[in-house]
């Protein structure tokens, strides 16, 4: 069963795509061709380039952050306390609807 991703804009328009659980929130950006998700390293966790912000109550239910995701993070401009990068999470039931606001991007 397909998983729902909504992903927020920076100018706070909507988009809603599916994935399969077992995804990143990245695949599902870069197959659907979501702006603003570059993912330069293509999910290797070494960038910064699919860093977005969890919104509430999903950002509580993630997993954990891994130890590189936390230092690349460390680096992101527009950091948050509900940064995350959307290689890292991957998609389970549980997150069916799970909604990812987009930074304004210089590069995009």
């Amino acid at each position: 069963m397909p998983v729902k991703v909504t992903f927020i804009h920076p100018d706070g328009s909507r988009e809603a795509q599916f994935a399969p659980v077992g995804d990143s929130v990245m695949d599902c950006a870069l197959d659907n061709g979501v702006a603003g998700i570059a993912a330069q390293c293509g999910g290797g966790c070494t960038c910064s380039t699919c860093h977005c912000y969890v919104e509430s109550p999903w950002f509580e239910i993630l997993s954990p952050q891994i130890e590189d995701e936390r230092e690349l993070l460390t680096y992101v401009e527009d950091r948050k306390d509900n940064s995350r990068l959307t290689c890292q999470i991957f998609l389970t039931e549980e997150l069916d609807g799970i909604e990812v606001r987009i930074p304004p991007r210089d590069w995009t």
